[in-house]
């Protein structure tokens, strides 16, 4: 069988380095797309191309799929997990802070999986993986930009669904509720952050990294092909839906 080739973006550390190393331990040849270098990530994957550019940069994007492509000649899977999450009360939010959030969190998925498209069709089968959050079942006052935007990608999940089905290719979301990495623990998570949501989920500890690793590896199995257009919420029962 075919190798299979994924880009992750926001590879360099917390969920998305979780993601690559775990995608390259299922025999997976893995590239990543940060804003910053990706020693950590690079060291834990012998087969790893490391892109480094702004996501929402169109033409970084196509550069770097361009490299993938010349260095593995195939993609299969793309897993949009860059993000950013500021948190501030609403009036103090200004026009960049909103279009800062809204081209990083909505516009970037949309630049990746458009570059990559043609890549996943000429494969003749592919997964799409959007990373939501469980914020937009809880709606936290303080960061309306984050949530209007994460829910702005399951409304692109749903009918990029329908769009690709004819091609074998999935379009999913998965919904985590607030992840214990080094930027959450330098910003929302900081000043009891970590302890407020964990303490509106019934799972009742603070979710790592390591917990999104078996729903994202499900929804890129090629056994989940029956699977499209859904959002996948692993909070801790944050939320029922």
């Amino acid at each position: 069988m075919e190798t299979r080739t994924a880009l992750v973006t926001g590879a360099a550390q917390g969920l998305g380095q979780e993601f690559a190393v775990a995608l390259a331990g299922r025999g997976y040849r893995v590239a990543g797309l940060d804003l910053i270098p990706q020693p950590g990530t690079a060291g834990m994957i012998l087969d790893y191309v490391e892109l480094v550019g702004d996501v929402s940069d169109a033409a970084t994007v196509e550069e770097g799929l361009e490299r993938v492509i010349d260095q593995f000649g195939a993609l299969h899977v793309v897993v949009n997990n860059a993000g950013v999450y500021p948190a501030k009360p609403f009036e103090e939010t200004t026009v960049e802070d909103w279009r800062r959030v809204m081209r990083v969190n909505l516009e970037a998925p949309f630049l990746v999986t458009r570059a990559a498209l043609p890549y996943l069709k000429a494969a003749g089968w592919g997964r799409i993986v959007n990373i939501a959050s469980a914020a937009v079942f809880t709606a936290p006052p303080t960061m309306v930009p984050y949530v209007a935007s994460k829910m702005g990608l399951i409304g692109f999940t749903r009918a990029l669904a329908s769009a690709l089905a004819p091609y074998d290719i999935t379009v999913n979301a998965i919904a985590p509720s607030m992840v214990r990495t080094a930027t959450a623990e330098r910003t929302v998570g900081a000043d009891g952050g970590f302890e407020a949501v964990r303490d509106g989920q019934a799972v009742a500890r603070i979710q790592e990294p390591a917990d999104l690793v078996s729903t994202l590896l499900y929804v890129v199995d090629e056994a989940s092909g029956f699977l499209t257009g859904q959002t996948l919420n692993v909070s801790g029962g944050s939320a029922y839906l």
